[in-house]
Formats: structure tokens, C-alpha cells, sequence
């Protein structure tokens, strides 16, 4: 039987219980340390290397993105899509000639003469594809093991189980992030920050949030630290003066962070001073971080990715080797009104995209960030008349410097709608909506071993990756799938 559960027996599970029978009373005080100094030295990093998230909520619509192009598959779309002319717009199909300017030229052609194009509107991206800084991974998301349709309409869960509460909005998006559904409380981003935590000068700055609350970014050890596109938070009433008196703003900064003798005030003071010295650290670093690369205006994805640009700039300042990024950009989940609000999104992602992957050229750090998408699900590939309706595997881009760009990875899905027992069908299960052929869990250890993780770290970062790759005699799906140089 498939246990879907993260506590595996690795050594990240062993520390972590560990710590919890120390803070029982049932184990030696030196369980603790132990877990301390075996989380600092399990990644020793000398250079620098930042992971950024970029993750679109609601569940983007993945035919309009990554969008197929040669005739006999843009055929099917467009029949699928519109009912109407062939390689012509109608209903919810992008017209082929409006696929022009964003046609991906990869340096190896896919097999079976399959083209793609991006969205008319990510020119931009479409342009860090073509020379070399972006590639595509092909139809990728949740699986708890590699799935066959027929083994995902068997009834037998034990042996073949499928990711929970699948097609579920907070569900999915929580999987995506932690391999759990909604309400995990540790995310892969924050595994992979606590094996850097040991790198960097201020733990603290390992793992930041640009986007608001999400389970991707903490850890067991290593905290989301949030900011705003800003810069980091301030407590007001300690920053600045309270009833315009500066003599109420210095008593409440001394309340606030002097040491109690109360074992919980002291602690919530430690955290406040903690917060305090952390928001000046920021703001310090952040003013003598300069760059001239100019970020797109009304773009609400531009500023959390300058954000980040800044703070990476900032690197030596804070101490930094390693660290984990998450931005996001909403508005996905569109059942209605595909075609007139898809291009405004998809126009945002792609311009911020490139601006930030000019910036890190900038820094001069393009080689050491790499930017990756995920969102919720893809999309029905069938219209519901104004939009498409919840989906399972998408197609995701990596952007950067490192990434082995003009290509695709993973198996380009047949354009069908999964509703038959032909062979095309065998990749969809239903109204289009894709089988995953490439794991979360894949894409994120390709994406971790560059980071500098241990192979023999990433089953404790990633729960599920242990039934794939050679090692569960599964060659056909890698544990390394090959993007990252």
C-alpha cells in the first residue's frame, strides 16, 4: 500500500523526531543540537543560487498558454475549442495567425512534426525561449505514482492512488506546494530552506514571501518571512511616533521588546525584537541595493519580481548564499470570459518574467536564479461555452540564466478530449483535461538538486519521489528531468 505521508524515514523525519521527544522530556537534551548542526551542515554553499516560485492562482488555462500549432494538431484544437472554421479564432481557439510572433523555434524539433506557440501576448517570454533562457516542461502535476488512464479508473486506490481532492482549488494548490492537501503545514520551499539555513549569515532571510500567506515557503525550521513590494513590514506604533508623541513611540518600543520574567511574554517579546531588527536589516540592505532595469507599471506580478530582484541584489549585505522566493499573480480561474481576460494575465506574467530575468542579468547573477511556474491545475481543453472548467496536468516554463533553454521536456500530450478508448485518449481523462506525464515531485527535485540538494536529501523534501525515477524501476519517469544545466 501507498501511505501518502511526508514523514518518511530520512534523516529530516529522524531529526524531526528527534526534537519532538526532546521537547517531551523523553529524550536527551542533545537531540536538539544534534538537530540544529545536522540542519546546518546539510548544505555548505559558497556561491549563491535563489529559487523563485512564481505560482498563478486559480488554474491556468493550459491550451491558450502553451498553445499548438502545426496544422494537424492546431486542427483539433480549433475544433475542439470553436466548433467553427479551422485555424481560425471562434469560441475559445486563438487564431493561428495570431500565433506568428510567439512560435517556440527549439533546438531540437518534438517528435511527430508537434509545434507550440505561446499566448500572442507573451512575446516576451517567448523571446527568452527562442534564445536560449526559458524552456518548457510539458503536462505536468500532482501524482502520488505514475498513473496509466486505466490504472486512474481502476478501483483499486491502495495500489494505485491518486492525488487528493483532486480538481479542488485550495486542495491542489496545497499539494502543489507541500504534497498535502489543505491545512499541510510544511511546504517544499521551506524543506529546501531548512538544508540552507546553515548558508546564510541571517537564517531568518532564507525563505521570503512577496505574496501573502502560503504553505510553500516554511519549514520544519526555516520561517516564511514576509515583505511587502516595499520592503519588509514595520511595526508603525515602533517605527514611528504614536499620537505624535516620540515619548509614547520609545515606551512602547521598550513594552514590546524588553525581557519578562513570564516564559510566554518573554518569548513574544524575543519574536518582536526579532521582527524589529529584521525590518531594519531589510530596509538597510534594500537602500544601498540600486538597479536601473526597468520593471513593467500596473503589473502587480513586476512588482513582487523587483521586489525580489532588490533583495537579491542585496545578497551580500544580508549574509546570503541561499534562498527561496514566492510570488504569485491570481485570477485563473476563469470559466467564463477565457478569451477577453486571458491575455491581460498571461501579458503580465510575461512581461514581468522578462524584466526580472533582466535584472538578474544586471546583478550578474543570471546563471545562479532560476525562476519556475505552478498553479492549482491546467484546464479542460473542452469549452463550457465562455471559459473551461477544472483541470488536473498543465504545461509550466523555467526561466533562467542555468536553464538548458529552446526546449521542451516531458511528452507532448495528443490534442483530445479523453472521452474514447483510442490511443490519443490514453493521456486525458475526460473533457481534455490532461494525466499528468511528469510529477510535482519530479520537477521540484530537478529543480532542488540544482539548489545544491543531496540526492540522498530529496525524498525528505519530496514524500512521493521515492516511486519514481530508476531506483523504483521507473526510468521512464527521472527523478532528473533534465532543464536545469
Amino acid at each position: 500500500m501507498f501511505l501518502h505521508s511526508p514523514k518518511k524515514s530520512t534523516r529530516r523525519a529522524f531529526l524531526r523526531r528527534s526534537g519532538q521527544l526532546a521537547l517531551s522530556g523523553t529524550a536527551l537534551p542533545f537531540a536538539l543540537n544534534l538537530a540544529a548542526l545536522g540542519e546546518a551542515a546539510a548544505m555548505d554553499a559558497t556561491d549563491y543560487k535563489a529559487l523563485v516560485c512564481v505560482f498563478f492562482y486559480g488554474g491556468n488555462d493550459y491550451a491558450n498558454t502553451v498553445v499548438t500549432y502545426d496544422d494537424a494538431s492546431y486542427n483539433l484544437y480549433s475544433g475542439i475549442r470553436s466548433g467553427g472554421a479551422l485555424q481560425s479564432a471562434g469560441g475559445i481557439a486563438l487564431a493561428k495567425a495570431a500565433l506568428a510572433p510567439t512560435l517556440l523555434n527549439p533546438a531540437l524539433p518534438l517528435a511527430a512534426a508537434r509545434q507550440y506557440a505561446l499566448h500572442p501576448a507573451m512575446t516576451g517570454l517567448a523571446n527568452l525561449f527562442n534564445s536560449g533562457k526559458a524552456a518548457v516542461q510539458l503536462n505536468v502535476g500532482p501524482l502520488v505514482v505514475p498513473l496509466t488512464r486505466a490504472q486512474y479508473s481502476s478501483s483499486d486506490r491502495a495500489k494505485y492512488p491518486l492525488p487528493p481532492k483532486l480538481f479542488s482549488h485550495n486542495d491542489q494548490q496545497s499539494i502543489w506546494q507541500s504534497s498535502s492537501p489543505e491545512g499541510s503545514t510544511v511546504g517544499w520551499g521551506g524543506n529546501l530552506g531548512d538544508l540552507a539555513l546553515g548558508s546564510n549569515a541571517t537564517s531568518l532571510f532564507t525563505c521570503i514571501n512577496v505574496t501573502g500567506n502560503a504553505v510553500f515557503l516554511s519549514g520544519d525550521s526555516a520561517i516564511s518571512y514576509q515583505v511587502s513590494t516595499s520592503g519588509a513590514v514595520a511595526i508603525n506604533a515602533v517605527k514611528s511616533n504614536v499620537y505624535g508623541s516620540s515619548a509614547v513611540k520609545s515606551a512602547l518600543s521598550e513594552l514590546v521588546q524588553q525581557t519578562r520574567s513570564h516564559t510566554l511574554e518573554n518569548e513574544y517579546n524575543k519574536v518582536t525584537r526579532r521582527a524589529i531588527g529584521a525590518e531594519s536589516q531589510i530596509g538597510a540592505a534594500l537602500g544601498a541595493s540600486t538597479l536601473t532595469t526597468q520593471f513593467p507599471g500596473s503589473n502587480t506580478l513586476a512588482d513582487q519580481l523587483k521586489m525580489v530582484a532588490r533583495l537579491i541584489g542585496a545578497r551580500t549585505t544580508l549574509g546570503s548564499k541561499r534562498q527561496v522566493f514566492l510570488v504569485s499573480i491570481g485570477g485563473f480561474d476563469l470559466h467564463d470570459n477565457l478569451i477577453s481576460n486571458h491575455p491581460g494575465l498571461l501579458g503580465d506574467v510575461s512581461d514581468a518574467l522578462t524584466a526580472f530575468y533582466n535584472a538578474t542579468v544586471e546583478l550578474g547573477v543570471a546563471s545562479q536564479v532560476t525562476a519556475f511556474t505552478a498553479s492549482d491545475f491546467g484546464r479542460t481543453l473542452t469549452s463550457n461555452g465562455d471559459g473551461s472548467d477544472h483541470g488536473w496536468g498543465s504545461h509550466h516554463f523555467v526561466v533562467g540564466g542555468a536553464v538548458k533553454g529552446k526546449a521542451f521536456y516531458g511528452t507532448a500530450p495528443p490534442v483530445s478530449v479523453g472521452n474514447t478508448s483510442a490511443p490519443e485518449d490514453q493521456w486525458h481523462v475526460g473533457q481534455g483535461r490532461l494525466l499528468p506525464s511528469t510529477s510535482v515531485d519530479q520537477y521540484a527535485a530537478t529543480l532542488a538538486r540544482w539548489f545544491g540538494v543531496a540526492d540522498a536529501e530529496l525524498g525528505g523534501i519530496l514524500p512521493n519521489l521515492r516511486h519514481f525515477g530508476v531506483a523504483a524501476g521507473r526510468a521512464d519517469y527521472p527523478v532528473n528531468l533534465g532543464f536545469m544545466g
